[in-house]
């Protein structure tokens, strides 16, 4: 839509540490729950039905301690590891 993708996911354990330079980063919980952690200590908690919103140029790191399933809402183009180079980074733009 618009230029933008809707990407369904399921996430379980640490992700990699990160951030988008370009774009925000949607993240809403469809199953499960999940943390996002921060540099600065900080994390915010979600569980199934909520949404948070990471600013663009925030180093962040999705968690989930058991599977869940989440939509991530960001524009086209969007590698899933940011900056980082990773064993994590899946292949971008493919349907499935």
């Amino acid at each position: 839509m618009n230029n933008y993708q809707f990407k369904l996911v399921k996430i379980k354990g640490e992700f990699v540490w990160h951030e988008h330079h370009n774009t925000d980063e949607a993240f809403i919980v469809l199953e499960g729950k999940m943390r996002i952690e921060f540099e600065n200590d900080n994390s915010v908690e979600l569980t199934e039905g909520e949404m948070f919103i990471v600013p663009r140029g925030l180093r962040h790191k999705p968690c989930a301690d058991e599977e869940c399933r989440i939509m991530l809402v960001e524009p086209k183009g969007v590698v899933n590891t940011g900056n980082a180079d990773s064993k994590l980074t899946a292949p971008n733009d493919e349907w499935v």
